[in-house]
């Protein structure tokens, strides 16, 4: 049976294990061998080469989560971002990217890219005319993020894979927000999808790894670079990621649930000056994010009326952490001024829409009465003369 035609529980769970061919274990067994034979072999085996036998199976298994023909896993997300990114750009190529992305990929792009000789662009929006503008001669790669970090902004992936394929260009998604229980970029004919796995394909905020999927062409262009710039990823973190992903599906829709009833009492609380997210019938995006996603995700961000000060509403959070990732089994929250975009100068989070009053929430799997209550006793803690007036 065809891993497309199983359900994604199913594919979570069963697609790319290692058998256990000598004791017949219920788990796929963990080689952690960093030297294999040359010998008598079909394949000549190296970590750096992506090709140890739990490499190779997690990779089918990200392939098949997101309907492509290949996958391979990278020791963290930047190391899948600037792999795909550098193997299909070389000195004198140009590159349109997204306005809103994570601030680690602007900052990569920023730094790195006029050292190569790589020449990019920002949209200054989301429709087609901002990408299609951007576009020069020299054009090789269009790079998008949706929904995006973090404003939950979202861009249509079937505009953008006709643009890129009316342009003979390779398009690219940052995909981690919404993953791959919430969105299959290939099905909108994007080429390579990308994910930081630290987040929702691990999931308990103990792994650090990244993922590309793409086809067999594509991912063999990223393979051979990979296999130069050396970003493979441990054995014993590919077995644990592996073990995460099992579980993908259940936590992600709780994650799902638990974000669309935090937004939707947020939205209506006096103290919150705007919410950000997808399945608010109120957010721009919202008849997109229906049409392209199968779920909402458990990501979303909220500003504050401007009287509260955030820094204080997030340390009087008990159950919800201030943590720097997102996408755990538990909720946390941040500011992306002083974290995920704290490398970008003021004037471009302005430029971004990323208010220094802004705070992402990732929603984890607990009760959602409990998290209602912690963010309400917060809202008491800081805001006793607001809440009198009300």
């Amino acid at each position: 049976m065809k891993p497309k035609k199983l359900g994604v529980n199913t594919v979570c769970t069963h697609v790319g294990e290692v058998k256990d061919e000598q004791f017949q274990g219920a788990i796929s067994p963990l080689y952690m061998s960093s030297s294999y034979a040359y010998e008598d072999v079909d394949v000549k085996r190296y970590p750096r080469y992506f090709n140890t036998p739990n490499q190779e199976a997690l990779g089918k298994k990200i392939a098949a989560l997101e309907h492509c023909e290949a996958g391979m896993i990278f020791g963290s997300g930047m190391a899948a971002v600037s792999t795909s990114m550098l193997a299909f750009l070389q000195k004198g190529d140009h590159v349109v990217v997204q306005k809103t992305i994570y601030g680690g990929t602007y900052n990569f792009i920023v730094e790195e890219f006029p050292k190569y000789g790589i020449e990019y662009d920002f949209t200054e929006g989301f429709a087609e005319e901002d990408f299609a503008s951007k576009i020069k001669d020299n054009t090789k790669v269009i790079y998008v993020e949706t929904p995006s970090n973090p404003l939950m902004l979202l861009t249509d992936l079937e505009m953008i894979a006709d643009l890129a394929e009316a342009h003979g260009l390779v398009s690219m998604i940052d995909n981690t927000f919404a993953s791959p229980i919430n969105q299959n970029p290939a099905d909108f004919g994007m080429d390579i999808i990308i994910h930081s796995a630290t987040k929702y394909m691990g999931g308990h905020s103990d792994i650090c790894a990244g993922a590309v999927a793409a086809s067999q062409e594509h991912m063999d262009r990223i393979w051979n670079l990979g296999k130069n710039l050396g970003g493979s990823l441990s054995d014993y973190t590919v077995w644990l990621l592996e073990r995460s992903i099992k579980t993908m599906g259940i936590r992600v829709k709780a994650q799902n649930r638990n974000a669309k009833r935090l937004a939707k009492w947020l939205d209506n609380h006096p103290l919150v000056d705007k919410v950000y997210y997808p399945g608010l019938r109120s957010h721009p995006d919202y008849e997109l994010a229906k049409r392209q996603m199968n779920g909402f995700t458990g990501m979303l961000s909220f500003e504050l009326i401007p009287s509260l000060n955030p820094e204080k509403f997030v340390k009087s959070l008990i159950l919800i952490k201030p943590s720097m990732s997102l996408a755990g089994v538990e909720s946390t929250i941040l500011s992306p001024t002083k974290t995920s975009h704290s490398l970008l100068s003021s004037e471009e989070r302005e430029r971004q829409g990323i208010a220094d009053g802004l705070l992402r929430f990732s929603v984890g799997i607990e009760n959602k009465k409990d998290l209602i209550a912690d963010l309400q006793q917060a809202f008491e803690a800081v805001a006793k003369k607001e809440i009198k007036n009300l």
